[in-house]
């Protein structure tokens, strides 16, 4: 039999040159092959009965069933065909934990003493695995999707006044049809900085695609399923708000979101690797700086090709995207909360308290708040609105929502402002300056009365003279309170000489120069 199959070009060269006369040395000379190899086809084809014009005429095809169809076949080694039956089961229990290919060749070895050695063995699990790692080409519609992830690498952040490096997340926002991206830097990875980055990149990109596709991110996928994965609400709200359908990947399913991995590895090499040398104190500056880079990566002609993501994005895809809504999606957060005695509810995300009508002390109500603003519902009826504020353990108090008993208590006792500054008065500039401070403090003023008071009855136990020099010294501090000034008094500080007086007032000595040395 022939040593080495030869292509059909060549048999049909020999056909040709046998028709011309040619010796079957002169044809294995002239195509560069082997006198055997010549002399297996001419008679292989000869015992067809058909002479050399049919044969030629015939296609590669159909002259193809006729060398070949007829070749002995070669018998396949038993152990072959009975590793293929094994093989399946074999690769299953690979992914088992604690096995290895060793301890599954020992087993094989046991029940087959004459079958494969190690090395034989390894060799057609890892054929029978490469063979399951095939992936399907995926035709993206243009408009139809996008999908996000944030890099694995996070980019540092320093914090011009602490020195604290932040590791700040990147978020990477694709559409796979153009492979045109966005992305950004966030200093946190929460849901509503989260869900505003996906508001910037909708705009960055002009318009809204028909879904868009996570990688069972906890912070908008409740629980993860491979068919009907579950959302938070507020994810559906912002899906809503858009007019888009919201989809997760499987679980550990990287190839389900192919684009955006392969984004991620792209603007590492594009965008990352130009700034990893600058250090950013703002994630401002950081953005700036990514969103230079960004610009160049899609407008960077793709490899072998003669546009760039910015040019497909453009031609094919940006005037069908649907049209984004007039105002961006605002995070909205629900909580219930019971109404305290003392008329205000607390928003436990920042620990400050907010006022309601009193008439509704003791009932539940709902918090619905955003990044500004929280308004106060009492099933469908909205009681009250605020402007949120992110100050600790603060008070927001409207006027209208103390009761009337309340309301005029503080004017039958005849506290107001001018009578605590009155007061004050009496007994020094210094004390007159904290109270004026513990005044401002607070947004409704009569909840700084007490306050006030517990400072100006603190004179009846220590005088007036140590409690104005008790106040000179918290004056001069970041915060005033009653506590402060309280405890000045009670561990004698305010007797201390002033640490201000002992720094500047360095004696004489013959080595100190003064200000006549320098001109």
């Amino acid at each position: 039999m022939a040593n080495k199959t030869i292509t059909m070009l060549q048999i049909k060269r020999i056909l040709q040159l046998k028709a011309q006369g040619d010796s079957n040395r002169k044809i294995a000379r002239t195509l560069q092959v082997s006198r055997d190899t010549v002399s297996f086809y001419i008679t292989h084809l000869g015992n067809s009965g058909k002479s050399n014009d049919e044969l030629l005429s015939h296609t590669d095809e159909e002259l193809s069933l006729l060398v070949f169809n007829d070749l002995p076949v070669a018998q396949r080694d038993w152990r072959y065909v009975d590793i293929q039956e094994r093989i399946s089961s074999l690769c299953d229990d690979l992914k088992k934990p604690k096995t290895t290919r060793m301890i599954l060749w020992e087993e094989y070895r046991a029940e087959i003493p004459d079958g494969y050695s190690y090395t034989q063995f390894c060799e057609h699990l890892s054929r029978f695995l490469e063979s399951r790692k095939a992936v399907m080409h995926f035709e993206h519609e243009p408009a139809a999707m996008m999908m996000f992830d944030f890099a694995g690498d996070k980019i540092p952040l320093v914090d011009k006044e602490t020195g604290e490096i932040i590791m700040c997340s990147v978020l990477v926002c694709v559409l796979p049809f153009s492979g045109f991206t966005y992305i950004e830097a966030l200093t946190t990875a929460k849901r509503e900085q989260l869900l505003k980055a996906l508001n910037n990149s909708l705009h960055y990109f002009g318009g809204v695609p028909l879904s868009v596709k996570t990688d069972n991110l906890g912070q908008i996928v409740k629980r993860s399923n491979r068919y009907e994965p579950i959302f938070d609400e507020l994810a559906n709200q912002w899906s809503l708000h858009y007019n888009t359908t919201l989809m997760a990947s499987r679980v550990r399913k990287p190839r389900d979101k192919a684009a955006v991995e392969s984004s991620v590895n792209s603007i590492y090499n594009r965008v990352y690797a130009p700034i990893r040398n600058m250090i950013f104190h703002s994630i401002k500056e950081m953005n700036i700086s990514l969103f230079e880079q960004l610009e160049k990566y899609n407008s960077r002609n793709l490899q072998r090709c003669d546009y760039s993501r910015r040019d497909r994005f453009l031609q094919y895809e940006k005037n069908i995207l649907r049209a984004l809504p007039v105002m961006s999606f605002v995070p909205k957060n629900k909580v219930t909360v019971k109404v305290q005695r003392n008329y205000h509810v607390t928003l436990g995300e920042d620990r400050h308290h907010y006022s309601i009508p009193f008439q509704y002390i003791g009932k539940e109500v709902q918090l619905i708040y955003d990044t500004d603003n929280v308004e106060i519902y009492l099933g469908q009826c909205r009681l009250t609105t605020h402007k949120r504020n992110y100050r600790k353990n603060g008070y927001t108090t409207v006027a209208d929502h103390v009761p009337p008993a309340h309301r005029h208590y503080s004017e039958m006792k005849g506290w107001n402002k001018e009578y605590f500054i009155e007061q004050a008065s009496k007994v020094g500039k210094n004390t007159i300056a904290v109270i004026g401070k513990i005044l401002e403090q607070k947004i409704f003023i009569e909840q700084t009365y007490n306050s006030c008071l517990g400072v100006l009855r603190l004179k009846e136990k220590y005088g007036n003279d140590r409690l104005e020099s008790a106040c000179k010294r918290a004056i001069a501090g970041y915060k005033v309170n009653y506590i402060i000034i309280k405890n000045i008094l009670e561990r004698n500080l305010d007797k201390a000489p002033d640490q201000l007086d002992l720094f500047f007032n360095i004696p004489e000595h013959e080595n100190i120069r003064g200000s006549e040395f320098y001109f």
